[in-house]
């Protein structure tokens, strides 16, 4: 008998997450989740507000995962993945005008995404409304404050004229609307800290001015108590309303400022067409891109935009691609060539077969990338969680210990209600400040806008542990063919043989690439390319000799074209100097004859691509050690690497001995980034520290790497290295001020200063650094959008 051990797959999905407001709640989400039986592994990302989850379907289900959570006021829901086969789409009936007004939010749904977008602009109103009810009283309430403290200091400046037996009961109302109504947030917070032991920013504020409320409350409503704590009429209303309005300003603020990081995504998505023009039993039909299916054939009219992934079939054009690429100039486009949804036809009709559509364009594809790298940590982020998940208990407990120092120590010196009340404006400043909100956002709105960028420029970045090695790279590995060069054999060299027939070297092309037409060899097409605005001419008795050449009549005369082996079979007196020159650059030469002479010469190579020795020397201009790294013989790899400047070269090395030589650099200590574009770059991609894939180049290529160079554009490696060392510069600059900020805050908020001193920082001003710090590390983030790459 036979046992056969069955492995449930994991499940690796993304969900969008609701009721998050500071880093702490990522981690309180994470934590909880994660603990769950069948739960392998719950990564929650504040910035993007969503979280991966690696979970056994058959032992744990979304309803349990949300169950865990939804009691501390957080929940979490599946994407809406467009998962709809083609076949099935056929039964969906659609209405036509509604689908061509389709909105950007519909367009994400389409390509399989949904950003919620449109729920966090709700929000984001909602949270507007708040700051406009509360933003008036909070300037009244802290003009009188200030008021109130410059007219004890300066003498010139008169009293409040209102007393404080009738100012309290009208701030008390006041706190009481602001606290219950647009601070019911942080209320709930502490109430979930009491009953679940869930602490997080709502936590801190929350107990910071209900401790100050009930307080102010006690002294205000109760006599006794004012007389045995001998308090006077000194409340802390003003705290509460102060507090609650700057925090619910910055929140606003920052809600805003972290839609703008995402503008990226949104413009991809907005990139999409909303219709397609399609031929159907011999006639044009505009349907809803939805509509549209694989094999459809789709018809795209100059200036129009094209709606789907396809493959050319009649016609041709000049395609802008910019928006995918990042290339400013149009590429042709022939049949059987590639179209990519969204990009641009600039002149010319054509029609091309449908093979990618809804979540499978291109785009989406794109976009998938990018959202993902975007929800990914950067290993710098790990510190700054660390931190995180220990900060907010942390706090709380030396919030309290100022509190009892303050009373306990403080009696010694001074009256118990005056070491009372200096105690609590420390406990509520210290739970302020201390918001760990700037340490949680540092590093993920870097790393959004960073990627954001980079997709916009056409470099795709797979998550934020590769942004973040890639700026540490010293060493560049380049293949040669597709990376430096075109990939694609074209004619670079032409020399004649006048005699009365041939006359120029457009004589010859035409004979020659009219017997080339014939063939399939990459080199024939290279040399019928070339001629391709010359008419060809009929060629009789066409035949071809494997690993030789060809031969065929035209006009009555028989013609020969192929290599040095035919040349010689034939006994051909040939220029063996000219043979060598062309072969010591790298160049095959085909001999172009009849049986009794030599007609002309062509050199075939794959040439260098433009922008190649720029991007090089740039590189280098980085000190970055360039090497190129080949399978083609020494000479030629020398003489590629002469071109573009490149000073060390390894050749002849064997696709499955490339990823050794990544090893052999690492084994130096150097951090190595490789970039290839065939399959056989696969290995040596994924060994590299950072592997690098031309756009251009094959799917497992791709797969294999962690930057992606859409359009094969080299040009980009630099800035793409340059992109890199901005964003962590962006990180670092967010991770010191946040750090700094809480190691210079929470001590002044203690009262540390005040016996040297007398200075204490009042919890009003606490509120309105801890908001305004969260804003200033995402507009610094977002500066990253100004910087030029």
């Amino acid at each position: 008998m036979k046992f056969i051990s069955i492995q449930q797959k994991m499940n690796h999905e993304i969900f969008d997450v609701k009721g998050m407001n500071c880093a702490s709640c990522a981690t309180i989400i994470g934590k909880r989740i994660g603990k769950l039986t069948g739960v392998q592994n719950c990564d929650v990302n504040y910035a993007v507000e969503k979280a991966t989850i690696d979970y056994d379907p058959s032992k744990v289900s979304l309803g349990q995962m949300n169950n865990e959570i939804e009691k501390l006021g957080y929940s979490i829901n599946p994407r809406n993945e467009n998962n709809v086969e083609p076949e099935k789409m056929e039964n969906m009936n659609h209405d036509m005008e509604s689908m061509k007004g389709m909105s950007g939010m519909d367009h994400s749904e389409h390509l399989g995404l949904n950003q919620s977008k449109k729920e966090k602009l709700q929000e984001l109103q909602k949270s507007k409304n708040k700051v406009l009810m509360v933003l008036p009283l909070t300037i009244i309430v802290f003009v009188v404050m200030v008021w109130s403290i410059l007219s004890q200091v300066f003498t010139s400046i008169p009293t409040i004229p209102i007393s404080m037996s009738l100012l309290n009961p009208i701030l008390f109302i006041i706190a009481s609307f602001v606290l219950f109504y647009i601070g019911k947030i942080f209320v709930l917070g502490a109430f979930r800290f009491f009953r679940y032991g869930a602490a997080n920013m709502d936590t801190l504020v929350g107990l910071g001015t209900l401790t100050a409320y009930i307080y102010s409350s006690l002294i205000l409503l109760f006599t006794p108590i004012r007389d045995f704590l001998n308090a006077g009429e000194n409340t802390y209303f003003d705290v509460v309303v102060v507090v609650i309005g700057f925090i619910t300003l910055g929140k606003y603020l920052e809600a805003r400022s972290k839609l703008q990081t995402g503008e990226a995504i949104e413009k991809l998505v907005g990139l999409q067409a909303k219709t397609a023009l399609i031929e159907r039993d011999g006639h044009e039909i505009e349907i809803p891109i939805i509509e549209v299916k694989i094999n459809y054939i789709v018809i795209v009219k100059p200036g129009g935009k094209i709606p789907v992934d396809g493959i050319i079939v009649e016609g041709s054009s000049s395609i802008d691609e910019s928006m995918i690429t990042g290339e400013p100039i149009p590429v042709d486009k022939k049949i059987e060539d590639k179209v990519i949804g969204s990009t641009i036809n600039k002149q010319g009709s054509f029609k091309f077969r449908a093979t990618g559509v809804g979540n499978r364009t291109v785009l989406a594809q794109i976009i998938k990338l990018v959202e993902s790298a975007q929800g990914s940590r950067a290993p710098i982020q790990r510190l700054a969680d660390q931190i995180s998940a220990v900060f907010t208990p942390t706090v709380l407990v030396l919030a309290v210990v100022t509190l009892l120092a303050w009373i306990l120590i403080g009696m010694q010196f001074m009256p118990i209600d005056r070491a009372f009340s200096l105690g609590l404006v420390c406990f509520v400043g210290i739970l302020v400040i201390a918001c760990p909100c700037a340490l949680g956002l540092a590093t993920p709105t870097g790393i959004i806008v960073g990627t954001g960028k980079g997709a916009v420029n056409g470099i795709l970045i797979k998550n934020a542990e590769s942004l973040e090695r890639f700026q540490k790279i010293n060493v560049i590995v380049l293949d040669k063919t597709g990376t430096i060069t075109k990939g694609k054999p074209e004619v670079t060299d032409i020399f004649t043989i006048t005699n009365e027939k041939i006359t120029n070297d457009s004589d010859m092309m035409q004979i020659l690439a009219s017997l080339e037409k014939k063939s399939e060899h990459p080199l024939a097409e290279a040399i019928v390319t070339k001629a391709m605005e010359i008419e060809f001419l009929q060629v009789m008795n066409f035949r071809a000799s494997e690993g030789k050449g060809l031969t065929g009549i035209i006009n009555g005369q028989e013609y020969y074209a192929g290599n040095l082996t035919l040349a010689h079979e034939l006994g051909l007196k040939i220029d063996e100097n000219q043979i060598i020159n062309l072969t010591s650059k790298g160049k095959t030469p085909i001999i172009f004859s009849t049986k009794e002479k030599v007609i002309g010469i062509i050199g075939i190579s794959d040439t260098i691509k433009e922008e190649a020795k720029e991007a090089i020397a740039e590189l280098q201009k980085q000190d970055i050690k360039v090497i190129m790294l080949t399978g083609d013989n020494k000479l030629t790899a020398k003489y590629i690497a002469d071109q573009v400047g490149i000073d060390e070269v390894i050749a002849e090395v064997l696709p499955q001995d490339k990823s050794n030589e990544i090893k052999k650099l690492q084994s130096q200590g150097y951090k190595v980034a490789m970039v290839g574009d065939g399959i056989n770059d696969a290995p040596a991609l994924a060994t590299a520290d950072v592997g690098v894939a031309m756009g251009t180049g094959t799917d497992v290529a791709i797969e294999s790497a962690q930057i992606t160079l859409l359009g094969g554009n080299i040009s980009k490696l630099p800035k793409a290295i340059k992109l890199s060392k901005m964003t962590m510069r962006i990180i670092k600059q967010n991770l010191f001020w946040a750090f700094i900020y809480n190691i210079i805050g929470i001590p002044i908020a203690a009262g540390l200063l005040y016996p040297f001193f007398g200075i204490l920082l009042n919890p009003i001003f606490a509120g309105a650094a801890m908001a305004f710090s969260s804003v200033s590390v995402v507009l610094n983030a977002l500066r990253l959008k100004t910087l030029k790459l």
